[in-house]
């Protein structure tokens, strides 16, 4: 699942045959950049907009506190991420969004959920072992993370949970503590989520080249200043063709950064250019530029009214806890009249 640990988001789908829920937390660590965009928030809120569809979006502020420490800038990410998502047209009237922490139930199912967990399976998690050789830096959150992210998702009763191949031991972990708890209890209190692989994600370059990512340095911040925009389009890395040769359009940062965003007529024109002379990769990083710009205007302004108003952002995340606290309730419920409290 994208995030957490990673970034962006998980997704969980809850379907029958006429409707599908779908749930997706999203990691707080920032404003989000292109590659955030293209490959987690668009796609969902695409989701989120078929018939029959009923979306989850959460801000997954507990997870973030494993890492971030500093109060004031947890919730400084909070709103620049939830502003993204409002920003890009996620419909908060038919769907839910809400702010992790707002949920306490999901606390209260993660420490459920903790007592059927055994160490060893906890301690073969990727997001454990990835620092094992560096114990230090480990705290009990993070040790404990996956618990929270299995809480995350049988809070609502997923059935089907799309994630990557990476990311499929999340899933497998999430019914196995389900399962223990079941069977504890003699009875199916929580329902056991199917995996569904996602043979392929969509992967942005970054200005280097590499996987756009904020611990590489390389993003395109689409919700940044437009000198600050600008500065970051005209880095990207090109190779050194002169500006009247033919240049390849297939083996450059700047072409491919186009095409995930224009329309076939405008990526046929631009690959005429690039092999015709005469073009530089200036021109194309100005016509890049020029597609961003257009393309995220509208959510650019939208955004920066809302991170200028962040009571808006607060209203929407507050009206969305109220919307979910009760489904919440009634699985802890459940769960709590198992275990005998």
């Amino acid at each position: 699942m994208g995030a957490p640990p990673a970034q962006a988001s998980y997704i969980c789908a809850r379907k029958f045959f006429t409707m599908a829920r779908i749930l997706t937390g999203i990691q707080s660590t920032g404003v989000p950049h292109l590659g955030n965009a293209l490959g987690a928030i668009e796609p969902g809120i695409e989701m989120s907009q078929q018939a029959g569809n009923e979306s989850f979006f959460f801000i997954a502020d507990l997870h973030s506190l494993t890492t971030v420490k500093d109060a004031a800038t947890r919730k400084e990410n909070v709103y620049a991420v939830a502003a993204s998502w409002l920003a890009l047209g996620f419909d908060v009237e038919k769907n839910f969004f809400y702010r992790q922490s707002d949920i306490p139930q999901v606390a209260e199912l993660t420490w459920y959920l903790s007592c059927f967990t055994p160490y060893p399976m906890l301690a073969n998690a990727h997001s454990f072992k990835d620092k094992s050789d560096r114990l230090s830096d480990v705290n009990g959150g993070l040790f404990t993370y996956p618990v929270l992210m299995a809480a995350d998702i049988l809070l609502y009763d997923a059935d089907q949970v799309p994630v990557g191949k990476d990311q499929k031991q999340h899933l497998e972990m999430t019914r196995d503590m389900a399962g223990a708890l079941n069977n504890a209890v003699g009875e199916e209190i929580l329902k056991l989520p199917e995996s569904v692989i996602r043979e392929t994600v969509q992967t942005v370059p970054g200005t280097d080249g590499q996987k756009m990512s904020k611990s590489y340095g390389n993003t395109l911040d689409i919700f940044a200043p437009a000198k600050v925009l600008k500065k970051q389009v005209m880095g990207i890395t090109t190779d050194s063709t002169p500006l009247e040769e033919p240049k390849d359009p297939d083996t450059c940062n700047v072409f491919t950064l186009y095409q995930l965003l224009a329309n076939k007529e405008q990526i046929a024109e631009m690959r005429q250019n690039y092999l015709g002379g005469n073009y530089g990769y200036g021109h194309a990083k100005k016509a890049l530029l020029n597609l961003i710009m257009e393309r995220y205007g509208e959510a650019r302004e939208k955004h920066q009214e809302l991170m200028a108003n962040p009571q808006l952002i607060e209203d929407q995340l507050q009206a969305g806890a109220e919307k979910v606290r009760p489904i919440a309730n009634s699985v802890v419920e459940r769960v709590r009249a198992s275990l005998g409290y």
